[in-house]
């Protein structure tokens, strides 16, 4: 996929056209960046037609102008689906990709197919508690970051996959994270309990690995209890990026999914 970039947006964006078929946007984790994805863009690529972006200070998407933040993400979204005359699209987004994922459904409903959210947590109904635990448990890393951006990749990488394969794809992809990117992360905060959760439109998945931590096992509990009609999974044999440890279970789980989603709008 090649990258594209609209004018007056720093989003680096990528594309693969299947032909008439149903879109999907993959979002990706913090610190890494659209390529996480890879094994799921080979499986699906004949078969829907793909959209992936870099989040703002990640991948391409690193040059932003003054005034660029990640709260217009979901902004910057629908000006890319608007340019490839995209009207509806399922969303798919593990971790910090879960939260923008959640961020343009409240934004913008209409536009959405399905949501599908991975290693994140409902950002419409989020515990200050646990915001406030996970506040500091982000500064800690943020610090190893600071010292070493190498220390920070070892650490992380064990945060954020399970399997010795995915726990060195993700490190890779950590290593090229600009130390000076860290800014955009630090206004997360502004998108969460913003919105009341409606009637949902639209179907809904939630989930993480079986060893993602256990703040995040017990969101996605919380979650299910909020909303008894989604679709909750824990992923065997995973950690927090569900789809890099276990993709072949997770590129079925989603199929499944689209396919259901597809019957339901009938």
């Amino acid at each position: 996929m090649k990258p594209i970039k609209l004018a007056h947006s720093p989003i680096t964006y990528y594309v693969s056209r299947a032909g008439q078929g149903e879109w999907v946007l993959f979002l990706h984790a913090a610190f890494v960046n659209h390529a996480m994805f890879q094994t799921q863009f080979a499986y699906f690529e004949q078969k829907y037609n793909i959209l992936a972006v870099d989040i703002i200070g990640h991948g391409q998407s690193a040059d932003a102008r003054k005034g660029d933040t990640i709260e217009k993400m979901s902004k910057w979204i629908y000006d890319i689906l608007e340019a490839e005359k995209i009207a509806k699209i399922h969303l798919v987004g593990v971790s910090l990709g879960a939260v923008l994922a959640q961020d343009f459904a409240n934004r913008y409903p209409g536009a959405v197919s399905s949501l599908a959210c991975f290693g994140g947590y409902d950002i419409n109904h989020f515990d200050a508690k646990r915001k406030k635990e996970n506040g500091a448990q982000q500064m800690l890393m943020m610090l190893k970051a600071f010292f070493s951006m190498r220390w920070f990749a070892k650490a992380n990488r064990k945060i954020s996959a399970y399997t010795p394969q995915a726990q060195a794809e993700f490190f890779a992809m950590n290593l090229l994270f600009p130390k000076k990117s860290f800014k955009f992360l630090a206004t997360l905060g502004s998108m969460v309990n913003r919105y009341e959760t409606g009637q949902r439109a639209y179907p809904l998945l939630i989930g993480c690995g079986q060893f993602d931590i256990p703040m995040e096992l017990e969101e996605v509990k919380a979650w299910k209890n909020r909303e008894p009609d989604c679709t909750a999974i824990i992923f065997e044999n995973a950690g927090h990026c569900v789809n890099m440890d276990v993709p072949e279970e997770f590129n079925q789980t989603m199929e499944k999914f689209w396919k259901n989603t597809t019957k339901q709008s009938r």
